[in-house]
């Protein structure tokens, strides 16, 4: 549903859509992102805390997707009434429903009590937002500000035919941990930023090929993926064992792995691995031919369908 109403908001007469993480408005980033509750994420499992800490997180990456610096931060959240949490991750007011809104403002403590680290470690400002009560579940929106820093950002649009690809870390399996515990690569982002030439970027959100499709796609063009050098996490090993699927596909689809993808000349694919300043993988290049292709450990080239979560 989202890239339907995406391609019908840029039909619109006075629209500007430009299909990257955040929007560039002059020398700021606005990226905001929205989480629900029985999509993103389970009230009655997840600690709260882990809930603000995600919401923040998924913002925090789409500024590092854009190579740029996260500086202010808006929360809006509709609070469910009665909140049906866990007593193991509460003082014990959650989950009363005794008719007042004891629940719902000690959840809205939690949610702010999980987003503190990362706005302490990235000198975030907590600037404003909105709060109401209904009687659905949790939705938590946020809005990150950033800065544009003075190389520029970070484009889908931007690859080049022969570019390298490269992923900062291991894929798949994030539903067992990684989804509320990963670290947005802003860092990495920075340092990419400031020291090489990225032609074309974005966090993988929604899968590894969705996710890569809509990059070079974005570039007019397609890509090819080498089956060996896709990097498989232990909780994709790990779910592979319950769900029936191989460790692969889910490194390749399962999304809310919140990795940097990003691509560069083969000449600055040749200084990363030379000396590589953080974790990354090369995992394939972007073509002429579009579509996307998979080489196989012998050598088989077979096409390749883009699968990820579909908003």
């Amino acid at each position: 549903m989202e890239a339907q109403l995406l391609n019908h908001i840029r039909s619109l007469p006075g629209t500007e859509l430009i299909g990257d993480d955040a929007a560039v408005i002059g020398d700021r980033l606005i990226t905001v992102d929205m989480l629900t509750e029985g999509v993103d994420f389970l009230l009655a499992e997840a600690d709260p805390r882990w809930i603000g800490r995600k919401a923040l997180a998924v913002n925090l990456s789409d500024i590092a997707a854009m190579g740029g610096i996260p500086r202010w931060v808006f929360m809006a959240v509709a609070l469910p009434r009665y909140p049906e949490v866990p007593l193991r991750y509460t003082s014990g007011s959650l989950g009363d429903a005794s008719g007042s809104l004891e629940g719902a403002l000690e959840l809205a403590e939690q949610l702010l009590s999980g987003m503190q680290p990362l706005i302490d470690r990235y000198n975030l400002v907590l600037a404003g937002g909105d709060t109401n009560t209904w009687d659905g579940g949790l939705v938590i929106s946020i809005t990150v500000i950033g800065c544009v820093p003075e190389w520029g950002v970070f484009r889908r649009s931007g690859g080049k035919a022969g570019d390298r690809i490269f992923v900062t870390g291991k894929l798949g399996g994030s539903i067992l941990r990684h989804q509320f515990h990963f670290e947005p690569r802003i860092d990495e982002a920075l340092h990419l930023n400031e020291h090489y030439q990225v032609h074309a970027a974005m966090d993988i959100s929604d899968g590894l090929t969705l996710d890569l499709h809509r990059l070079a796609t974005e570039s007019r063009l397609g890509a090819t993926l080498y089956e060996s050098a896709i990097p498989i996490a232990d909780d994709a090993i790990i779910l592979s064992q319950q769900s029936g699927r191989s460790p692969q596909e889910h490194a390749l689809s399962d999304g809310e792995d919140f990795e940097l993808l990003f691509t560069v000349s083969p000449q600055e694919a040749a200084k990363l691995l030379a000396v590589p300043p953080f974790e990354l993988y090369e995992i394939g290049e972007l073509t002429i031919e579009e579509g996307l292709r998979m080489v196989t450990a012998e050598g088989t080239v077979t096409p390749l369908t883009p699968r990820g979560f579909e908003h």
